[in-house]
């Protein structure tokens, strides 16, 4: 009894915050409650959330993380058959999320490991799964490739031929050559674009070139579906329209941008046309609505059928095929799998009379495409295409009744203006929209986008794809070149507009790049704007400013060093000052310069004056970019005569100068006790490093391997070779 009393005040204080519980969860579940309908639309963030996660991590996580997502799924759906919907919806997001997760591990355990290529010359034996046209010669993929007759490996390889190869293989061929392979690249700097965890999920193996003409061997094999479609019809296309027009015409039908000349390229990105050359969801639509209309206006002449069956019933399931025929000819690219996604559920949802287009068709998009391709996700083409779907669905979902009130008004101009307005609209709002994506991975800002859209994308629309399919559909007859030639027109016209809205003064502003988590915070703040009707969506607009402005909080890297150690970038208050060996890449250089938010570097070379922070001799720079900062030694290595060994690259000399850190492109013979070192042996182990030399502060030495860390598509530490007896 005594015990009971006692417990009185327990009991009493558990029941009171009980019930402050139940009375928060109540108000809750009633400020949610004119958002209930928007809940679900969460569900695909939280999965993304979980694969953003994964991504993060330094090390793989265990295979038991495999197996959270189902309870707590099976939970949030028990609690939601038993009405606590507010239970039911965390529960939920914490299932999404856990799924998210697990998706790429899933993948990444099923995967082939990465290969192990030899340096040396090979010959290489495989079938060719697709060509693919450049400026000058070909590039075919290889399955199943095979190395000195070795066995099958189990990923596939890239080979560029040489020019003057007189084959033209074709899918389905298998070809052998001798060829130099190399494994795919390490990122330019630790943190920028992994081509290593991109070819890993993306099942390649590594790339190379040719060193000899290729040859055809007698067998050959299937080639994969509409391989051998998209190689002809990119032929074609290109052997009616000459240079950059017949480039394009073939990129808008295959996907396949690589024979496209690279200043048709610079001059569509820098004039924020780059998204007409990637097949996306603005040409499927276009496929698709023509195939509709065409079908439509089929079924209306056709007037036993009209009476008996709505046009639009039999329309749609056939534009819908159309799309899918068209998804597969090129290539199924992420923005045409969410394309096709939300075309398919529109497609429902006109058979059934339920709203077409909504955001809850993009979420179910959104799930589609990381369920099969979660590292998508981390890619520009995911990222710039939802984020542009999302904004303007709910943009149009915001301005509905106000266009609506315009067009019902009364005078002949009303319409019109409601077009035009409705075609600016959609240019500002996916130009908002995909800002802050080309901001982090291209360091660039297209300021006259919107202008040069509203030109290119109606000749796109009702020119260039029209006249594609009326192409692709005579090319069985021979007669593809009466379409082909307008096609081509439309295209220059295109290029005219690039051409000139690239020359306009500020086009296209280089700036420092976002930062990993101010792009989080850009997407999130898109998010929350566009998924939320309540007044407290209004907080997602300091979120995007802070966002776009987060590259002035970063403090960029004060040096770099290749992965070969053939390029060192210093970084001084004058400009950008790159020491390039031999063979230095130029694309690890410009990905350096974009990442400084640059657009030109100088080269370090004997004799000429240094700039501030940078005093060199013919042994050594001595950079030191603040006043106040530690010195970091660029030691440089005597030039033998000839006929005669270079001498070791000795640490000892310059132990004595002050130097907080040691650089050389070779490798650093002896040590200067307590002073770090980055040479040719650094890199070679642990692959590109970054250095910051800040004021006040010792070195910070970063690799790519400590900001990747022990990761399936990260090759292991390589091992020196064993010593001769």
């Amino acid at each position: 009894m005594t015990v009971l009393i006692a417990s009185m005040p327990v009991l009493r204080g558990f029941a009171a915050s009980w019930r402050r519980g139940a009375l928060l969860a109540a108000r809750l579940e009633a400020l949610l409650a004119p958002e209930w309908q928007r809940l679900p639309l969460w569900l695909p963030v939280a999965l993304g959330a979980g694969v953003l996660a994964y991504f993060a991590g330094r090390t793989e996580p265990g295979r038991g993380w495999l197996w959270l997502p189902w309870p707590l799924l099976l939970l949030a759906v028990l609690l939601g058959w038993r009405g606590r919907r507010m239970a039911a919806w965390p529960v939920a997001l914490a299932g999404m999320a856990a799924l998210g997760f697990a998706l790429p591990l899933w993948h990444a355990g099923r995967l082939p490991p990465p290969l192990e290529l030899p340096s040396r010359a090979v010959i290489l034996e495989g079938q060719v799964d697709a060509v693919e046209a450049l400026p000058q010669g070909l590039r075919v993929t290889l399955a199943a490739p095979r190395l000195d007759g070795a066995e099958p490996l189990p990923r596939w390889l890239r080979v560029r031929l040489r020019a003057n190869d007189p084959l033209r293989p074709i899918p389905g061929d298998r070809i052998r050559l001798r060829a130099l392979l190399r494994a795919p690249s390490a990122p330019a700097y630790p943190g920028a674009w992994d081509f290593q965890r991109e070819a890993f999920f993306k099942g390649q193996g590594g790339s190379g070139f040719a060193l000899g003409p290729a040859e055809r061997l007698a067998e050959s094999g299937a080639p994969q579906p509409f391989a051998a479609l998209r190689a002809g019809i990119e032929q074609r296309v290109m052997a009616a329209l000459s240079g950059g027009a017949g480039a394009i015409s073939a990129a808008l039908l295959t996907g396949g941008q690589s024979a496209i000349p690279p200043a048709d390229i610079v001059a569509m990105r820098d004039s924020g046309l780059a998204h007409l050359l990637s097949v996306s969801g603005l040409h499927i639509a276009i496929v698709m609505g023509l195939g509709f209309g065409v079908l439509r206006f089929g079924v209306a002449l056709w007037p036993w059928l009209a009476l008996r069956v709505e046009g639009t019933r039999l329309a749609a399931p056939g534009s819908l095929a159309l799309g899918g025929a068209y998804l597969l000819l090129t290539g199924a690219q992420v923005p045409m799998q969410r394309s096709f996604a939300m075309a398919a559920l529109v497609t429902l949802g006109l058979l059934v009379g339920r709203r077409a287009l909504s955001l809850r068709a993009l979420a179910v998009a959104v799930a589609v495409v990381l369920a099969f391709n979660p590292a998508s996700l981390l890619g520009p083409s995911f990222q710039m295409s939802f984020a542009a779907v999302l904004v303007l669905i709910a943009g149009a979902e915001a301005m509905a009744p106000w266009l609506a009130r315009l067009r019902a008004a009364p005078g002949w101009w009303r319409r019109p203006a409601v077009l035009l307005l409705g075609m600016l609209a959609t240019s500002l709002l996916a130009g908002i929209a995909t800002s802050p994506y080309g901001l982090h991975h291209f360091g660039r800002l297209q300021l006259y986008g919107v202008v040069a859209n509203m030109v290119a994308v109606p000749l796109t629309s009702f020119l260039v794809m029209p006249a594609g399919l009326v192409a692709l559909v005579l090319m069985p007859l021979g007669l593809e070149a009466w379409a082909l030639a307008p096609m081509g027109w439309g295209v220059e016209a295109v290029l005219l507009v690039a051409r000139g809205v690239a020359a306009w003064p500020g086009a296209a502003l280089q700036a420092t790049p976002m930062p990993g988590w101010g792009l989080l915070l850009a997407s999130a703040a898109l998010v929350w704007l566009c998924l939320w009707r309540a007044r407290w969506r209004l907080l997602g607009l300091p979120m995007l400013v802070a966002g776009l402005a987060s590259g002035a909080f970063v403090t960029p890297p004060d040096l770099l060093v290749s992965a070969d150690a053939k390029l060192i970038a210093l970084r001084t208050p004058a400009g950008v000052v790159v020491q390039k060996a031999s063979g230095g890449s130029t694309f690890v250089r410009d990905a350096w310069l974009r990442g400084w938010g640059e657009d030109e570097a100088d080269t370090l070379r004997d004799g000429e004056a240094a700039p501030p922070g940078l005093d060199c001799t013919p042994q050594a720079c001595r950079f030191q970019p603040y006043p106040e900062g530690p010195v970091a030694l660029l030691l440089r290595a005597p030039k033998p005569r000839r006929n005669e060994t270079a001498p070791p690259l000795l640490a000892a000399p310059h132990c004595a100068t002050g130097a907080a850190l040691l650089v050389a492109a070779e490798p650093i013979r002896g040590r200067c006790p307590g002073t770090p070192w980055v040479d040719r042996f650094s890199v070679w182990r642990d692959g590109p490093h970054a250095v910051w030399l800040r004021p006040g502060e010792a070195p910070r030495v970063v690799s790519d391997r400590a900001w990747r860390g022990a990761r399936p598509w990260v090759p292991p530490p390589p091992r020196p070779r064993a010593a001769a007896p």
